[in-house]
């Protein structure tokens, strides 16, 4: 019979997956306000990390050199998941896959795993707006950096003026964005990568495929549309529209192909009644 290990090589992932959603789930109901926190220290980093990369796409713009700025900005964008994962700080877009893999164990009911979604991005959404009202008090975002943000968030909402075809290249840009975000999160869950500076390799790469190629991240957004609204205003309407088309995408391309699928292709249960080990299994647990 093949070694079970070989066959099934994310059963240590899902157990640490599990193990995460039993805390967040704990959390979210008689620590609500401590979830809320760590969930707004999340959407803090974002914040300030998307400040950052647009401030560094500014000023390599500023020296005729826009592409490397990208590459550049979209590196250092990638430390954003690294602080938050070290920070044990709560991200949506992460969460999609965790309270994913705890529905298909039947390990969180679907209004308990609703709940942790909608505080922790409550939460983010919150944070977003902490950096913007520190941006409305400052000269952060001002001038140069301002421009690239705003270019950044016409060009967000004019998929939504696109028709079928602009809303259609949105939710795969959010698909792609959490399907990456959450790879890197596998790596980093699934017990192959041992060390803390290959954890950090990994987060960083993932972060920086989605941000230099233009994919969607449903918190960034926010971030985003909160810091530029509050300083020079926004289509609040074509917003909320991509924030859900967004929020969509990333929910599938974290919870549906991360998630699920990781779930499904480690679930040991009908190959051990199959072969008559379900039994032999319990006893050993």
């Amino acid at each position: 019979m093949a070694d079970q290990g070989k066959l099934f090589p994310g059963k240590e992932f899902i157990s640490t997956v599990l193990d995460a959603l039993e805390t967040k789930s704990t959390m979210s109901g008689g620590l609500a306000h401590v979830f809320l926190m760590r969930a707004a220290m999340a959407g803090v980093l974002i914040g300030i990390m998307y400040l950052t990369y647009y401030t560094v796409i500014a000023t390599f713009a500023e020296i005729g050199l826009p592409g490397l700025g990208g590459m550049v900005g979209a590196l250092v964008f990638g430390f954003a998941l690294v602080f938050i994962y070290f920070t044990k700080s709560e991200l949506l877009t992460s969460n999609m896959m965790i309270v994913s893999v705890g529905r298909y164990y039947k390990r969180i009911s679907a209004p308990r795993g609703l709940r942790v979604l909608l505080l922790c991005y409550a939460g983010n959404a919150l944070g977003g707006l902490a950096v913007a009202l520190a941006m409305l008090a400052s000269s952060l975002g001002s001038e140069a950096v301002g421009e690239q943000m705003q270019h950044s968030v016409d060009h967000k909402l004019e998929y939504l003026l696109g028709g079928f075809a602009g809303v259609s290249d949105l939710f795969v840009r959010a698909v792609l964005c959490n399907f990456m975000i959450n790879v890197g999160m596998l790596l980093v869950y699934n017990g192959f990568v041992k060390t803390d500076i290959t954890k950090v390799l990994v987060m960083v790469m993932s972060v920086f495929v989605f941000a230099f190629v233009g994919f969607e991240h449903s918190v960034a957004n926010t971030a985003l549309f909160l810091m530029v609204g509050l300083s020079s205003g926004i289509d609040v309407g074509l917003a909320l529209g991509n924030l859900g088309v967004v929020l969509a995408g990333n929910l599938v391309g974290g919870g549906l192909l991360i998630g699920y699928y990781y779930a499904f292709a480690n679930d040991d249960r009908r190959y051990l009644r199959r072969h008559g080990l379900a039994a032999d299994q319990e006893r050993a647990d």
